[in-house]
């Protein structure tokens, strides 16, 4: 079922939850196709079009927040992977039959002078907005699609130039370094989203991190609210105080920890609550109440159990308590590899029917990750 912008911010907000909302966050992992094939799907459950996930048109707003320029060519290519420049000016590699993302070789940014050759393409510049981006969110926003302003991460953004290593021993060894690079990126954002908010609403900020692996966070409260809080506040205060409602983050693994920290840095929703890495949905709402709004948290895992060990994970998570607004429940992320066709048809007949949801949802699936 298709949930327009005034809808779901109203559930997202826990104002207003007329009906709990029931989806597929980021579709399957690589190979998982030729599985269910093998199994007897359908195209239509190829392609998830089939389940009737609920899904909220987006509009991403046509800007580029990160940095500029730089070339993305292709090195070295065989039948396994595949070796490329990216427009960091890192060499990549990519896994074809088993990742979706590439995994760095080596990083442009080391020190301070490597930061300054390269801190330019993070400046001002009118390429930053596409023609007729103003007008495109317009409309978008009168078709009643959410207007979503994307930022690079606080942790991330270091992260791509530097690496996770060299960027958790420069908060301590090199802070200034950090402070600058967050400073020059948190103010062209800034003052990006500025031009762009005073034309048009902007109704949810979005940020990607994925700081934290099973056992916890690569960053503490300390460094979030030394480095990062800032970073964030300067971008979020300026379109919240201009109606935006949602700052959500992108995150895997165990936030436990960290939280608090970027619930005071601003953030109202989380996703994707890995279970696996000990993010309890039922637990952290117990805890926060309607602080945070989630999505996600179904361990995905359970789905290569039996049909006990899967109803018995909807009971806990689609409780009565957590469907008063504010969660939208769906897997914690891709659908793996080994999950039976069986399973995956029981799972959302099963989530279906314990949400009080028709039994067959309008046919459609669109990507709620965003």
């Amino acid at each position: 079922m298709e949930i327009l912008r005034d809808e779901y911010l109203d559930y997202m907000l826990f104002k207003k939850a007329e009906r709990p909302l029931f989806v597929e966050l980021m579709g399957p992992l690589i190979g998982l196709d030729a599985e269910w094939r093998a199994q007897g799907a359908t195209e239509e459950e190829i392609n998830l079009t089939a389940f009737g996930f609920d899904h909220v048109p987006v509009h991403g707003l046509r800007v580029n927040a990160g940095i500029l320029g730089g070339e993305d060519r292709v090195i070295e290519e065989d039948a396994e992977r595949v070796i490329r420049m990216d427009r960091y000016g890192r060499r990549t590699m990519l896994c074809k039959q088993s990742a979706t993302i590439p995994l760095p070789l080596d990083h442009p940014v080391t020190d301070m002078d490597s930061w300054l050759k390269i801190k330019p393409r993070y400046g001002d510049c009118e390429q930053r907005m596409a023609e007729g981006c103003i007008e495109a969110a317009r409309q978008a926003r009168s078709r009643g699609e959410l207007v979503v302003a994307f930022m690079p991460g606080g942790f991330d953004e270091p992260r791509q130039l530097m690496g996770e290593e060299a960027l958790c021993m420069a908060y301590y060894d090199e802070p200034e370094l950090i402070h600058d690079m967050l400073d020059t990126i948190g103010g062209m954002v800034e003052r990006l989203l500025e031009k762009i908010s005073r034309e048009v609403q902007v109704d949810q900020l979005s940020v990607h991190e994925d700081l934290a692996g099973k056992t916890g966070s690569l960053v503490g409260p300390p460094q979030i609210t030394e480095f990062i809080k800032p970073y964030y506040r300067r971008v979020w205060d300026l379109l919240q105080s201009r109606g935006a409602r949602i700052f959500q983050q992108d995150s895997d693994g165990n936030m436990n920890a960290v939280l608090p920290a970027f619930l005071d840095a601003g953030l109202t929703c989380s996703y994707p609550m890995e279970p696996a890495a000990g993010m309890d949905v039922v637990e952290v709402r117990k805890t926060y109440g309607t602080r945070l709004a989630m999505l996600g948290g179904i361990d995905k895992h359970v789905l290569r159990k039996d049909r006990e060990a899967i109803r018995a994970e909807l009971e806990y998570k689609l409780q009565p308590m957590m469907r008063g607004g504010g969660m939208v429940f769906g897997l914690d992320h891709r659908i793996p590899n080994g999950t039976p066709l069986a399973n995956y048809r029981y799972y959302v007949k099963t989530a279906r029917e314990i949400l009080g949801l028709d039994p067959v949802g309008v046919p459609g699936w669109s990507r709620m990750a965003f």
